[in-house]
């Protein structure tokens, strides 16, 4: 069953998740990134819709 976590614990979530796909971005070989960034990018809208 899934654990319920409060609105300041799940941005902490999406963070290290963000955190973690920026890591992965930067040691992927070369052209392999692009689905790192896609996530990181993702999940970057979600914690700020308005930054470009």
């Amino acid at each position: 069953m899934a654990e319920v976590v409060d609105a300041d614990e799940l941005l902490r979530r999406i963070r290290v998740a963000r955190d973690w796909a920026r890591e992965e971005e930067e040691r992927a070989p070369q052209g392999a990134g692009a689905a790192y960034t896609a996530v990181r990018r993702a999940l970057d809208k979600i914690i700020d819709p308005h930054a470009e």
